[in-house]
């Protein structure tokens, strides 16, 4: 007769041999994730300068550059990336629910910077001066937007968070990956220490957490994209980076409140509202048993009880 008896994870990863043991290791997997990323960023970065641009103009060759770009990176997550490490994972279903959760993040990271406009305009800190050209639309919508939303979030939630959260566990990742994210903006245009810092803890939590509650990109994708676009809509440096947007504004004031140069990032109100979203998320997380323990101490469980 069959023997039909469950084999437990544990049980499972002893008759893995050691090199399929060493390959699906966390670190080698994000390590291999990461280059595959960054090989297909690069060939994106040449079809750009060699194809794309020369064929279309600087205009709609910055558009299509884009597209190559998460096309690229699609193809190798799709391809290679999904199948690394030793629990197999889609990040970036094509579904329905990848249509959901990318129009509630980007609702959800418009109204998450709205609040902080607001609220810098309760205090002073924020003033509407007339209209502008809008002549970065470009930048705006596919910049700021669709490359940083999907890019960023690929390579610093759906790798490094991913991976590190297989090994250290779901709280340890979240403050690597933040603190990685945020320091990333080091040499942004009017960076600070602060604005790194505080770019770590709110955006840190919040687009970690999207992705660790639905154990998606998507969520985490239009929250980023919302948030950039609508704030530069605003007149709001995005992270650093001027833009000229349909409203022409101003900030004065306070660096807590004003953000200085770096914008409203670097503000209590972004720190106050992002984070509180986040952290309520996490919340959420914690209650449906979305929370990964260390390797060191789930003792044969699975890696995850989604």
């Amino acid at each position: 007769m069959e023997d039909t008896t469950p084999i437990s994870p544990a049980a499972a990863g002893e008759n893995r041999s050691v090199w399929l043991r060493i390959w699906q290791f966390p670190l080698i997997a994000m390590a291999v994730a990461l280059a595959l990323v960054v090989g297909a960023a690069y060939l994106a970065a040449l079809a750009g300068q060699h194809l794309v641009y020369p064929a279309l103009g600087e205009t709609a060759g910055g558009i299509a550059s884009v597209f190559v770009l998460i096309a690229l990176c699609m193809l190798a997550y799709k391809l290679i990336i999904r199948r690394l490490g030793a629990k197999k994972h889609d990040d970036l279903p094509l579904n329905l629910r990848a249509v959901r959760d990318v129009t509630a993040g980007f609702g959800g990271g418009a109204i998450l910077i709205s609040i902080c406009v607001g609220l810098a305009a309760l205090f002073g800190a924020y003033r509407i001066a007339g209209s502008d050209d809008f002549a970065d639309w470009m930048t705006i919508i596919f910049l700021f937007g669709l490359y940083a939303g999907f890019f960023e979030e690929l390579l610093i939630r759906g790798i490094i968070l991913r991976w590190l959260e297989e090994l250290t566990g779901t709280w340890i990742a979240l403050v690597i990956s933040a603190l990685i994210f945020g320091f990333l903006h080091g040499g942004n245009d009017n960076a600070t220490f602060f604005s790194s810092l505080a770019i770590a803890i709110e955006a840190g939590v919040l687009l970690g957490a999207a992705y660790v509650l639905t154990r998606s990109l998507w969520l985490a994708i239009g929250l980023h994209a919302g948030w950039n676009v609508v704030q530069a809509l605003w007149d709001v440096p995005v992270s650093g980076n001027a833009t000229s947007g349909p409203i022409a504004a101003t900030l004065e004031g306070p660096m807590l409140l004003a953000g200085g140069g770096f914008g409203l990032e670097a503000t209590i109100f972004a720190l106050v509202v992002a984070t509180g979203a986040g952290i309520w998320m996490l919340v959420l997380a914690s209650r449906r048993g979305r929370i990964v323990k260390p390797m060191w101490s789930r003792k044969g469980e699975a890696i995850t009880a989604y």
